[in-house]
Formats: C-alpha cells, sequence, structure tokens
C-alpha cells in the first residue's frame, strides 16, 4: 500500500490522476483506487512508477508510515484526546493516504508540549499561578495541587504539630524508642498488630495495610529510620484521619486523585513531625547551626527526612532559616520540590545542570556546597547529597536521588556549611537559571535548549559553546 507515495510523486511532478494513468497505462479510476490505498501496487505497476518518475525501487517500496503511526500513537495516548480516541487502524490509514499530514500533527503536538511545559516552568511566584492546561496527565496535575496546597500554608500545618505533640504528652517519660510506642498505641487504640516480614513476601513495598485482619506489614529491609516512618505514618491515617482529610476538604480539589495524593502528602508529614517534635527539633537545629548529620543521628532519622523536616520549621515566634528543597533523578527530573520561600522551581522535566545538585552523583557520601545567582540577580546558597532508597535484594536495587538543600544568601552563615566561605565575594557565584527553555543567558556553555521567548539567530559563520544563538534585550 504505497497510495500515499503516489500521490505525493505525482503532485511533486504536476501531474493530474488521468495523465500519471496514461503514463502508467491503467485507468484514472484505478489509480484513484491506489492512491487512496484500496488497491494493492503490482510488481508491474511498480517497475513502471520507477521508470516514469526515476527511482530506486527499493526506495519506492520501503514504508515509512510505521514511524509515523507509533508517532501518532504516542501523540493521541495524551490524556487531551482522552475523550476522542482514535483507533489504531484509523492512524494507520492517516499515516499511509496523507504522511504529510501525520507529519504536520507530530509537529503541532510537539510545539504545543513545549509552550505548556514552560508556561509550567514560568509559574513559581505563588500568586496568579498558570494551571495545567488540558492535556497535562491527570497525575502530574493531582501532584501540582497537592504543592499548591503545601505552598499555601507555607509548608506549616499547626494542627498536625499540635496532633503529634499530644502524643508525646501522652507517652510521657516511658522509655523505649518510638517505634515501640507506636506499635503500642497501634495495638490498643485501634486494633493493629504490626509484623516484620521478609523481602520474598513483600517484593518492593515498604508498607502494606490489611484492613480487613487489622495488621500492617512491613518489609525487613526497611532500615530503622524508614521503619519508625511507615509506622509513624499509619498511626497519622488512623489517628487523625478526620484532621488530615480537613486540610484537603478545605483545598477544594477538583482534580482526580488529588485528595487521596494530598492524604498522603499530610500523613507524611504528621509522621515527621512525631519522630522530629517541632520544639525539641527546632532547638537542635538551631544548636548545630543545622548540621544535618547531627540532627539525623539525634533523631534517628534520615538524611532526607531531616531535609523535610527543616522546611517546616515555620512556626510564628519560633522560625528556623526558611529552606527549600529539590530531589532529583539521575537523569535531572525534580521528582519533589517544597520550599519555605517563594523561590521559583522547575514544575516538570530537569533543573538546570549547572546546579550542585547533579554533581552530588559524581561523589557519593560527599557534600557539595554551592552560591549560585538567577538571572534576576537573586542570589543563594545550597548543599547537595546523594542519598539511597533501601534495596529489595541484588534484583531490586534501591532507588538514587539527590537532595539539595537551600536558603537565600543572607541566611547562609547561620549553616555551618557556609564555613570557610567568602559569601561576600561576587565571583564565586554560579550563575544558573530555571530551565534552558525560560533562561535567557547568552553565555552558558551548558545550554540544551533555546529559551522559548526568543527568536533564534543562526549564523553558518559562527559556532559558540553551543549551538544556539537567539536575540537578546
Amino acid at each position: 500500500m504505497l497510495g500515499g507515495k503516489i500521490r505525493r510523486l505525482r503532485r511533486d511532478a504536476g501531474l493530474t490522476q488521468a495523465a500519471l494513468a496514461e503514463r502508467l497505462a491503467i485507468s484514472a479510476s484505478y489509480l484513484n483506487l491506489i492512491e487512496n490505498n484500496h488497491r494493492p501496487v503490482t510488481v508491474g505497476l511498480l517497475l513502471k512508477l520507477g521508470r516514469t518518475f526515476q527511482l530506486d525501487l527499493q526506495s519506492l517500496a520501503e514504508d515509512e508510515s510505521a514511524q509515523l503511526v507509533g508517532g501518532l500513537i504516542e501523540v493521541f495516548a495524551d490524556p487531551l484526546f482522552s475523550t476522542t480516541p482514535v483507533a489504531r487502524d484509523d492512524l494507520a490509514e492517516l499515516a499511509g493516504s496523507q504522511p504529510e499530514t501525520a507529519k504536520a500533527i507530530l509537529v503541532m503536538f510537539r510545539a504545543w508540549r513545549e509552550a505548556s511545559e514552560t508556561l509550567h516552568l514560568r509559574d513559581g511566584d505563588g500568586d496568579g499561578r498558570v494551571k495545567p492546561p488540558g492535556g497535562v496527565s491527570t497525575a502530574d496535575a493531582a501532584t501540582d495541587a497537592v504543592y499548591d496546597l503545601f505552598d499555601r500554608h507555607n509548608s506549616f500545618f499547626p494542627d498536625l504539630e499540635a496532633a503529634a505533640d499530644s502524643f508525646w504528652q501522652r507517652v510521657g517519660a516511658e522509655p523505649g524508642p518510638l517505634a515501640r510506642h507506636l506499635e503500642v498505641r497501634l495495638g490498643e487504640d485501634h486494633g493493629i498488630r504490626v509484623r516484620v516480614l521478609p523481602t520474598e513476601v513483600m517484593g518492593p513495598l515498604h508498607r502494606r495495610f490489611d484492613r480487613h485482619s487489622r495488621r500492617l506489614f512491613v518489609s525487613e529491609m526497611l532500615p530503622p529510620a524508614s521503619r519508625t516512618f511507615q509506622l509513624a505514618v499509619q498511626f497519622g491515617l488512623e489517628s487523625h484521619r478526620d484532621l488530615i482529610d480537613r486540610y484537603g476538604a478545605e483545598a477544594g480539589f477538583a482534580i482526580e486523585g488529588a485528595a487521596d495524593l494530598a492524604r498522603i502528602g499530610l500523613a507524611n508529614y504528621f509522621a515527621a513531625a512525631l519522630m522530629m517534635p517541632y520544639d525539641r527539633f527546632y532547638r537542635a537545629a538551631t544548636a548545630v547551626r543545622y548540621d544535618l548529620d547531627i540532627l539525623a543521628c539525634r533523631f534517628d532519622a534520615s538524611i532526607e527526612q531531616v531535609c523535610h523536616r527543616l522546611i517546616t520549621l515555620q512556626r510564628p515566634g519560633a522560625r528556623g532559616v526558611p529552606f527549600f528543597m529539590i530531589r532529583i533523578d539521575r537523569a535531572g527530573n525534580v521528582s519533589k520540590r517544597f520550599s519555605a520561600l517563594r523561590q521559583a522551581f522547575p514544575r516538570y522535566g530537569g533543573a538546570c545542570p549547572r546546579w550542585n545538585a547533579h554533581d552530588a552523583f559524581a561523589s557519593p557520601g560527599d557534600l557539595r556546597r554551592q552560591v549560585s545567582e538567577m538571572p534576576e540577580g537573586d542570589r543563594y546558597f545550597s548543599i547537595a547529597r546523594m542519598v539511597t532508597k533501601p534495596s529489595s535484594g541484588y534484583h531490586r536495587p534501591g532507588q538514587t536521588f539527590a537532595i539539595a538543600l537551600g536558603c537565600e544568601l543572607a541566611d547562609a552563615a547561620q549553616l555551618v556549611y557556609a564555613d570557610g566561605m567568602d559569601l561576600e565575594n561576587e565571583e564565586i557565584a554560579v550563575p544558573i537559571g530555571l530551565h534552558c527553555r525560560v533562561c535567557e543567558r547568552t553565555d552558558c556553555v551548558q545550554r540544551a535548549f533555546p529559551p522559548a521567548n526568543r527568536p533564534l539567530t543562526l549564523d553558518p559563520a559562527i559556532r559558540g559553546a553551543t549551538p544556539y544563538q537567539f536575540q537578546t534585550g
């Protein structure tokens, strides 16, 4: 079926169907059927086409529609078309009969996705947020809505803090680690028994609650800090579900899955508040000048848990340094972003490659320091280190991420990590941006894309560090 290709050749040659049919010694009606893929091309006709258009027969017979069909399938799988699904056969017919139209659809869709991403990247001031347009997946939109909830509360939920404090008031001076207290409370208050199961049974799961048997299963592969955290999450869901759901209800989520995702996020918040009670953690953090390793040991928590908790130190009268935190994977994808600042973060895709978070993967165990400057002139101090999630055995290795924790440069002296750095020296600031598509720096050697709002001014006689030259000003 080469109808689309034959029609394109005929039109490029300026021939009518009648004229080409005469050269091929077939009727115009038969040629029309061939061009619309209602009739196959015979070997004899293929030879005539090769002679007529002086083409190599192999190039004429090669079918590019398979690649186009694959692209069209990806396009029409986007949620944008969820209400108007298109059958695969229809896509195959479009690619075969109208390949140029299929290519145009792919070009337009790619441009639309880049424009949508740029809108998300430009949204970061906390007010007048650009909401995800149609076509962004439900999961992305739900995640965005939950981040908005945390942003509106400045990552601080006083009622959940009070609930965590009440737990410790109830426990009082009873000896024993938090995990043991949680097991007792889950059993006595909610009739839930806790069992640690082998990885052969749990697989990649960290925690699973069986409502029917009232049993909570946790994986043997979890380190103590993670095991305690999972018990605390379950205790929060059982003891303070109404309080957690109230915050979600106040947000008025209209996106499917957002309420459930918020419930998980708020239960995680409660778990961190339980493991690191506000007053004790705040006093310790300021006393040790936010030393992550000391705080992790003192509160039996992981480095990532400590970073999360530092973001939430926003109680009036006892505020800590306003931090931001981002977690990225080796590909630079942002999987977590929380902030007590009104700092803009990439909502989708990767972070600036000049940021020290990426360097953390090159030196596992080491902490990287950086003073950075945004295009607008704002300066930040950040630290970054690699963290590894628990594995489930040799065939299920743990996940690897880089955690970056930062603050405004004016607050950096309060951190032990800034010791020995000349924070007043403007030359040590690394110029970074939010994302290549919205960054207008002309001298960045790491640029992956030109800025979306600047026209390219390409000159074949000039080659810089990157192939992108664009208008400035």
